[in-house]
C-alpha cells in the first residue's frame, strides 16, 4: 500500500521566536498555528468589537505583524504570519 503524503498545510513548520511567544514552541503544522493564534486573539480580546475582521495587536502580536500597533485585517494577518514560518 502506498504511503499517503501529507498536504502542505499538515507538514510541521519551524516557528520564529516572535510567533512562538504567541502560539508556543514548534514545529507545528500551519493549521495548528492558525488555531492557536485565534485562541490567543480571543483569550486576550484582540478583535475590534466594531469590525471583527480587524485584529488589534498587543505587544506580542505587534512583533508578529511587523512591529505595527495598527489594526490588521484577518486576511492580511495570514500573510504576515507566514513570514514567521519556515
Amino acid at each position: 500500500m502506498a504511503k499517503k503524503t501529507e498536504s502542505k498545510f499538515m507538514q510541521p513548520m519551524e516557528i520564529s521566536e516572535e510567533l512562538a511567544a504567541v502560539v508556543g514552541k514548534g514545529p507545528m503544522p500551519r493549521t495548528q498555528v492558525t488555531k492557536k493564534l485565534w485562541q490567543y486573539i480571543k483569550k486576550h480580546n484582540r478583535q475590534d468589537p466594531n469590525n471583527l475582521r480587524d485584529i488589534i495587536p498587543d505587544e506580542k502580536l505587534a512583533k508578529v505583524f511587523g512591529g505595527s500597533k495598527k489594526p490588521v485585517n484577518m486576511f492580511k494577518m495570514t500573510k504576515l504570519v507566514n513570514k514567521h514560518l519556515s
